[in-house]
């Protein structure tokens, strides 16, 4: 019985991430309830200012979550892909949880007070 609360516990954890990560994400980190950062690679901001807009449009309205994608249920990575004059892009997605000072990992990814996103925007190629 211990294992199914434990369970439970990193369920509901990991559905509280999710729901910060995709207010983050869907307000393009404009929700300070939830702080952090945007980053685009060098090759992602190199792209025209029309292909980056339709990027912050998919990434932010990204909802295709599957068990391959987003096994943890915490909404960390999305990845699609696009077409604009020609060229095909694959994208990539990740939010990183790190503590307030931005030097290692967040001791308590759930509390907002604690944590602080970096939404990374890239190519696939540059994963």
């Amino acid at each position: 019985m211990a294992q199914a609360n434990e369970d439970r516990s990193e369920a509901e954890t990991n559905a509280t991430i999710a729901e910060q990560n995709d207010r983050f994400r869907t307000t393009w980190g404009a929700d300070f309830t939830v702080p952090g950062q945007i980053m685009l690679t060098r090759g992602v901001a190199d792209l025209s200012p029309a292909a980056k807009a339709i990027i912050m449009q998919r990434v932010q309205t990204f909802s295709e979550f599957t068990e391959d994608n987003d096994p943890y249920g915490d909404h960390t990575f999305g990845a699609f892909e696009f077409e604009i004059a020609g060229n095909s892009y694959h994208i990539f997605w990740k939010i990183d949880l790190y503590d307030k000072d931005y030097s290692m990992g967040s001791d308590d990814p759930a509390n907002v007070a604690v944590t602080r996103r970096v939404l990374t925007v890239l190519h696939a190629s540059e994963y």
